[in-house]
């Protein structure tokens, strides 16, 4: 699973790197994405019925070179204005919903069920599933309803990787701040981090990453530089491009990316101590 310390930390782009890297060795591998908030959409048609998940998830299945699956988001939220949104469930409407409804009479009683059925679903069928949280887990005002992050890593005992945007500023902070603000049986699912959106030479990064491992006593796996590429972004807040491309170039931007990334994190160590499988 790939949390962020922040919304726009990059998590969409390093799921979709990662299950490009994974499909490339030979892996059978689908994203999922329990709960997203986006008015970018992807319709799916199925037996003459449209279905709607988030396009972030739709180019992440193209990444694992698969067909897009509702499984693969199981709730889209899409905000209206006004703490109101649209709750899409399984690709079709479900119900309008005030912020405070869907905390406190869906997310548990409805949403998570559906959730973890799905993500099932996806277990079954695929080797590797790689699992995208939602802004931070360290939003501790809503933590006892945030079915997209810890309460889902915790359910399906998932290994949890932390990217953090240092291009914003006060990262190893972010870091730091993001596992003291856990409670204990979470923090043990963090196996590291990652550092992404670097400008410049890593080397001048390295005590700090010394110092951050060594008070979390969690590892960094990478530092990613800041990517350039042409694929729509999932929220205002991620650096990618918003131009437009079809559909057929996607895979084109995704072997970019991916490219990118393996060339910048430890991929065998996240392999064999995250996935928990061997490097093909």
């Amino acid at each position: 699973m790939i949390q962020g310390t922040s919304s726009g930390a990059g998590k969409s782009t390093i799921v979709m790197g990662l299950c490009r890297i994974f499909s490339d060795l030979g892996y059978r591998v689908a994203p999922f994405k329990a709960q997203n908030m986006s008015s970018n959409i992807h319709i799916i048609t199925e037996k003459s019925e449209s279905k709607e998940i988030a396009l972030a998830q739709a180019i992440q299945a193209e990444a694992c070179r698969k067909r897009p699956d509702v499984k693969m988001n199981p709730i889209l939220i899409k905000p209206l204005g006004n703490y109101r949104s649209r709750v899409i469930l399984n690709g079709i409407f479900y119900s309008e919903m005030h912020a405070k409804e869907y905390y406190e009479t869906f997310t548990l009683q409805k949403g998570f069920p559906i959730i973890i059925e799905a993500l099932e679903n996806l277990r079954i069928e695929n080797d590797i599933v790689v699992i995208e949280g939602a802004g931070s887990p360290a939003e501790i005002n809503i933590s006892k309803y945030d079915i997209a992050n810890m309460l889902l890593a915790k359910k399906v005992e998932a290994p949890v990787i932390i990217v953090t945007d240092i291009e914003r500023g006060g990262c190893f902070a972010s870091i730091v701040g993001t596992l003291k603000l856990l409670k204990p049986q979470y923090r043990s699912l963090i196996r590291g981090f990652l550092i992404n959106k670097f400008r410049g030479d890593p080397s001048i990064l390295e005590s700090a990453i010394k110092s951050v491992e060594k008070i979390t006593r969690k590892k960094n796996f990478g530092v990613i530089p800041k990517l350039a590429f042409n694929l729509p972004a999932e929220d205002s807040l991620d650096g990618a491009s918003k131009v437009e491309i079809p559909s057929r170039a996607w895979s084109r931007e995704i072997d970019i990316v991916a490219n990118s990334i393996k060339n910048k994190i430890s991929i065998d160590e996240i392999m064999t101590n995250v996935v928990g499988l061997d490097k093909i």
